[in-house]
């Protein structure tokens, strides 16, 4: 208990600052599946969407963090009706934060609004470690934000189930989007439980076929059982968005304020399916 106090304890900023180092270093000087150019215009064109992010989280973090522990002091949730073991309890608040990320995560799909915002994120052409930066700075709150309450809300999970989740999910989010080799047994091992590179790649295809597939951040199992898994031959990816494919459409002003633009959304057949 106290290791795993120290831990979440860390400031989650030098994490994924030493995360985003590490990966994008190892991306400069491995072979990688996929080829770029540009790789440090790219990166110079996401960090500011971090630097934004950075301020508002603030907001953000105090918001979340004030309404989940007046939720746990009213004792609302299921977990205040049944008596659990603590690790059971953490365990299962740590799955309940990532089956609503992925129920939230398909809405953002469907629901054109949300969907103005997360495509930010979708848009990159090239994705690599730094894509992990790409988010609009609305979306944490107006999306994920208030799921997580609602999971708080409806379950009774608490802080430290939350901040357990997502000291995890940084490492899943750099592996998952990172330019690397991973090998291929990943997907029928690790694949069969939880979210592979691989299988994060076949999210970010520019046939919405695909695009709207494997939407779990960390277990696989919900795509599996809610039947939105889908698999892709690497040699058939394609990243990023068709309508966003003109390079003056990938600088960082363009999409800070694509939200708020009329752009038609393109379904893409370029891609063999599998």
């Amino acid at each position: 208990m106290e290791l795993l106090n120290q831990l979440l304890a860390i400031d989650p900023n030098y994490i994924l600052i030493g995360m985003m180092v590490l990966f994008f270093t190892l991306e400069q000087i491995t072979e990688t599946p996929f080829k770029f150019d540009k790789r440090l215009s790219h990166l110079l064109q996401n960090i500011p969407f971090q630097i934004l992010l950075f301020g508002l989280n603030i907001f953000y973090v105090t918001f979340q963090v004030y309404c989940i522990e007046w939720l746990n002091e009213m004792e609302l949730g299921l977990f205040f009706y049944v008596e659990l073991p603590f690790w059971i309890k953490l365990f299962l608040g740590f799955m309940l934060y990532d089956f609503t990320a992925y129920w939230i995560h398909r809405v953002t799909h469907k629901v054109p609004l949300l969907w103005r915002l997360h495509r930010v994120h979708h848009s990159d052409t090239s994705m690599d470690s730094s894509t992990v930066l790409r988010f609009h700075p609305l979306e944490p709150l107006l999306v994920f934000g208030i799921g997580n309450i609602i999971t708080a809300l409806v379950f009774g999970t608490d802080l430290l189930s939350l901040g357990l989740y997502y000291f995890v999910l940084n490492g899943f989010f750099f592996l998952q989007h990172s330019n690397l080799n991973y090998p291929k047994w990943l997907n029928s091992t690790k694949g069969q439980v939880f979210v592979t590179p691989d299988q994060h790649r076949v999210h970010h295809q520019q046939d919405q076929f695909f695009t709207d597939s494997n939407y779990a951040d960390i277990f696989i199992l919900w795509d599996k059982f809610f039947g939105t898994y889908k698999r892709m031959d690497r040699e058939n990816m394609l990243f990023g968005l068709s309508e966003f494919d003109e390079k003056e459409k990938q600088t960082f002003l363009y999409l800070i304020k694509s939200p708020f633009l009329d752009i038609t959304r393109i379904t893409s057949s370029k891609s063999k399916r599998d």
